[in-house]
């Protein structure tokens, strides 16, 4: 059935393939996120280990949403880890001090932050709404788990 969301098909295409960059870099997050839960060795343990997982359920949640718009806009999504290797965060595979996890993971926020700041604005030009909220959610989530990193530094 043809899709008529008042939007052109490129516009469509442009702004899922954007998502999709998004939910790749959310789902990389999300596991960094939950490998530090697991590994993290500081005096302050506790409070980080807590931190850290409250941020990856979040972004647990998050992938699922992003990745229901790109289906809204008619797009298959490609969840396979291969899917997920062009994106632009890098994954931790040694261990790294705590202060060094904390600064990472700061650095991936604003990247993310930065992409959705781009989305939106692709959106906003085609009046995708829809995603444009999307964008001010996610917006909004990382700046907050930024900050509350940055406030451990």
């Amino acid at each position: 059935m043809k899709i008529k969301l008042g939007m052109t098909e490129e516009q469509r295409k442009k702004i899922a393939e954007d998502i999709r960059h998004l939910l790749a870099d959310t789902y990389t997050v999300y596991l960094k996120t939950q490998n530090f839960h697991w590994n993290v060795k500081s005096p302050q343990f506790f409070a980080l280990h807590l931190m850290f997982e409250k941020q990856y359920e979040e972004l647990a949640e998050a992938v699922d949403e992003i990745a229901e718009r790109i289906q809204a806009l008619g797009f298959f999504v490609d969840a396979s880890f291969s899917a997920f290797q062009d994106c632009c965060i890098k994954e931790e595979r040694k261990p790294v001090p705590a202060k060094t996890m904390l600064q990472r993971l700061v650095e991936d926020h604003e990247a993310i932050i930065r992409c959705a700041r781009e989305i939106a604005t692709c959106a906003e030009g085609a009046k995708d709404q829809a995603t444009v909220d999307l964008m001010a959610r996610r917006l909004g989530a990382h700046e907050k788990m930024a900050w509350m990193l940055r406030s451990h530094l």
